[in-house]
């Protein structure tokens, strides 16, 4: 794809409506009429956007009779695609090579270190809240029932101790 064209194209996606409708004609042929009806906005804008699309070249149309059926064109997404892909390949790149320059070039086989190598047990589930409320009185801690005092705030700001069930701290 040439700079024109390149131009064409992502001034045609510029547009959220225009994006909206190469998505509906994806994968299906669709009339103009069918496209506007899934827009809040004029039949002539809809015409308008769909003329940006067919002039960047994402979009042909076929006439039936006096229907207007819009496609888009593969052969141009693609280019579209592979245009784009250019930019994240070249970042890819520059962050592999800064990445082995600084002494991380690479990861053993068996993944990260401190992964858990394919042999080894799966690690336990972390304990839950109800595992908590357990440790907590079976220690003798201040728990959901075990025994000790609680704060609460009061109107003027201060703070109030009240002892809770299981008596005292």
């Amino acid at each position: 794809m040439n700079e024109s064209a390149q131009a064409l194209v992502l001034h045609a996606l510029a547009e959220p409506r225009r994006r909206a409708i190469l998505r509906l004609v994806g994968d299906r042929e669709l009339a103009a009429g069918e496209i506007a009806r899934r827009f809040e906005v004029t039949r002539p804008a809809i015409s308008q956007h769909l003329r940006v699309l067919r002039e960047a070249g994402l979009v042909e149309e076929r006439r039936d009779g006096t229907r207007r059926l819009y496609r888009a064109r593969r052969a141009r997404v693609e280019e579209l695609r592979d245009y784009l892909a250019g930019f994240w390949e070249g970042r890819l790149r520059l962050l592999r090579e800064q990445a082995e320059s600084e002494g991380f070039g690479g990861l053993p086989a068996d993944g990260p270190p401190g992964a858990p190598s394919a042999g080894a047990p799966p690690r336990p589930a972390p304990a839950g809240r109800g595992a908590r409320r357990a440790r907590a009185r079976t220690t003798g801690g201040s728990g959901a029932r075990g025994g000790g005092t609680k704060s609460s705030a009061t109107k003027s700001g201060g703070t109030k101790k009240r002892e809770t069930k299981g008596g005292g701290a």
